[in-house]
């Protein structure tokens, strides 16, 4: 029988987000700097087979959800043999994976095949200029090509993330809030977490979900709250009166949900952290490396549960790493 992995403040821990690169092929303004950032060796990156067996020794543990990330998860080579391996570990429930959408055209159809279950779209602007000021790339036309894709190989819903940018893309909402009339899509509103990452020097401030609701309540329409999916995790649902996709707003900071938290994150380089914004990492690479037993790589993950915070620590200035390292 699988047991539960459960922390110290009794929450059940069962959804491992897994960043599978620290590569990325755009340069966003609140994720790296314009001259890049050192990147991680080659050797240093967690092989295929290393990321199966932590997932495998997880959903032992109770882990049932999986949701693959970067970096850019589709930069990596090989990613499709991962996903379809991944895939046919017995046990694991749902397998989704997280992309900034520039190679997504090209693969949509391949994603689908290998039985992936759900795609995100990280897009902050429909604009292309802003896109480029967000992004440091003109991909926006590849972006928007890639959510199409994969509408059309039968992803339903493509989930698109938009993160919040105070003076950079308020305009934007009520435009991606018409998109939920035209496509299957859910659009997710994210309030950007202040990382306080050395690594981005003065990122842009993030405004508030409750900003956007009123931005779309005012220039698009109502929005009539609905129901929320147990994979919606902790976006708050609405509905605008006959879209075929859905809206929500993710309120890390001014709705301090930290204390539902049920994730636990693998990194690029080979450590389990218990908290997106928190200081600590454990490392579970070096005891794959020397062949650790089950039962060692086992204590080590429930370790990682068991130090989970409680609460919001949003605003603390913890986090030093990039996110192309720690996956979101």
């Amino acid at each position: 029988m699988k047991r539960l992995l459960v922390d110290h403040h009794q929450r059940i821990v069962d959804y491992l987000r897994v960043s599978i690169t620290d590569l990325c092929n755009l340069r966003c303004v609140y994720c790296r700097p314009p001259e890049g950032l050192q990147l991680v060796s080659h050797e240093d990156i967690l092989r295929y087979e290393e990321i199966l067996r932590v997932i495998r020794v997880a959903r032992d543990l109770g882990i049932k959800k999986i949701r693959i990330t970067g970096g850019e998860p589709l930069v990596r080579r090989g990613v499709l043999g991962f996903i379809r391996e991944l895939i046919n570990v017995e046990g694991i429930e749902d397998v989704g994976l997280t992309t900034n959408g520039v190679l997504l055209a090209a693969m949509a159809k391949d994603l689908k095949a290998s039985g992936l279950s759900r795609i995100n779209v990280s897009l902050d602007s429909l604009r292309r200029d802003t896109f480029k000021v967000i992004t440091g790339r003109d991909n926006l036309a590849d972006v928007l090509e890639g959510i199409n894709s994969a509408i059309e190989v039968g992803f339903n819903p493509v989930k698109v993330n938009v993160v919040l940018l105070d003076g950079i893309n308020e305009q934007d909402v009520p435009h991606f809030a018409r998109l939920t009339f035209e496509k299957t899509i859910d659009v997710r509103f994210i309030e950007r977490m202040p990382f306080g990452s050395e690594i981005v020097p003065n990122p842009p401030d993030s405004f508030s979900a409750q900003k956007a609701v009123e931005i779309i309540q005012l220039k698009v329409g109502k929005l009539q709250p609905v129901d929320s999916e147990p994979l919606d995790g902790p976006a708050t649902m609405f509905r605008l009166n006959g879209a075929l996709g859905r809206i929500g707003v993710i309120d890390p900071v001014t709705g301090h949900f930290c204390g539902t938290c049920n994730r636990l994150r693998l990194t690029a380089r080979g450590t389990l952290r218990p908290c997106l914004l928190g200081p600590m990492e454990i490392d579970i690479k070096s005891a794959l490396r020397r062949s650790a037993s089950r039962d060692e790589l086992a204590q080590i993950i429930t370790g990682a549960v068991l130090a989970k915070p409680i609460g919001s620590i949003c605003g603390r200035g913890l986090m030093k790493d990039g996110m192309n390292m720690i996956g979101g």
